[in-house]
């Protein structure tokens, strides 16, 4: 998800005009007039909104109606996240985790993408998921877990792919294969390649749905082609089971 998508909403609190006001900035970004939301933000984001500050520093990071600062935007984001605000609180963390303008740190990138996760946001939940899976810890498996069935339920596409995989290699779970396949199949329905992919790889091997190698044959193709790198490794064994014409 882009820093664009990051900007937009109104504040999460505060008086009627302070959310009047957060949406008239929100309506101009959409439009992509980002010098008029900025100029909406500024006196809020001086007068402590949160959102407004954190939006200011999306700016800041992506070079939208000003030119790129990362030091600017580290400092604004930085206020967003002292004050509570979880899209800062996450986008900050995306600074630490990338080491955009500070040093590389997982340590307090994890710490905040924690921070904006506890408060609901979808997208430090999926993060943090990824995060704690791949440190490789089994003690982390559980929160790698919770965090993702609760960024799947949001509907983050991602989460519901890495479900998936955590059903299909028993990480911290009983190995289930079928509730691994319906996992993949909502994420492929909410749009990610690689749960395709993987759709796919089960429908070849016939783990945890139907063999069948001229459906599987199809979902890998089509995953491939919107960019996913988890189907190549078994397009050659879904060819050759594949009917030679379906192949």
């Amino acid at each position: 998800m882009g820093w664009l998508d990051r900007l937009r909403g109104k504040s999460s609190s505060g008086p009627n005009d302070v959310s009047a006001a957060m949406a008239r900035a929100a309506e101009a970004a959409e439009r992509g007039d980002h010098r008029a939301a900025l100029a909406i933000w500024g006196p809020l984001a001086h007068a402590g909104t949160g959102r407004a500050q954190n939006n200011i520093g999306a700016c800041f990071a992506e070079g939208l109606g000003v030119e790129c600062d990362l030091s600017l935007a580290l400092r604004w984001l930085t206020l967003a996240a002292e004050n509570g605000d979880p899209v800062g609180q996450r986008n900050l963390a995306a600074l630490h985790f990338r080491g955009d303008g500070v040093a590389q740190s997982d340590t307090e990138a994890m710490r905040l993408y924690r921070l904006a996760a506890e408060q609901g946001d979808s997208p430090a939940q999926d993060m943090l998921s990824w995060m704690l899976l791949e440190g490789g810890r089994s003690e982390d498996r559980p929160g790698a877990l919770r965090w993702a069935e609760a960024a799947a339920e949001a509907g983050v596409a991602t989460s519901m792919t890495r479900l998936g995989m955590i059903f299909h290699d028993a990480l911290g779970v009983e190995r289930n294969a079928v509730t691994a396949a319906e996992w993949w199949r909502r994420g492929m329905a909410a749009g990610d390649p690689d749960a395709e992919a993987m759709l796919g790889a089960a429908t070849l091997l016939g783990q945890g749905v139907a063999q069948d190698a001229e459906h599987a044959l199809a979902l890998l193709l089509s995953a491939e082609s919107k960019g996913s790198r988890l189907a190549a490794p078994f397009l050659k064994a879904a060819r050759a089971a594949a009917s030679p014409a379906e192949a």
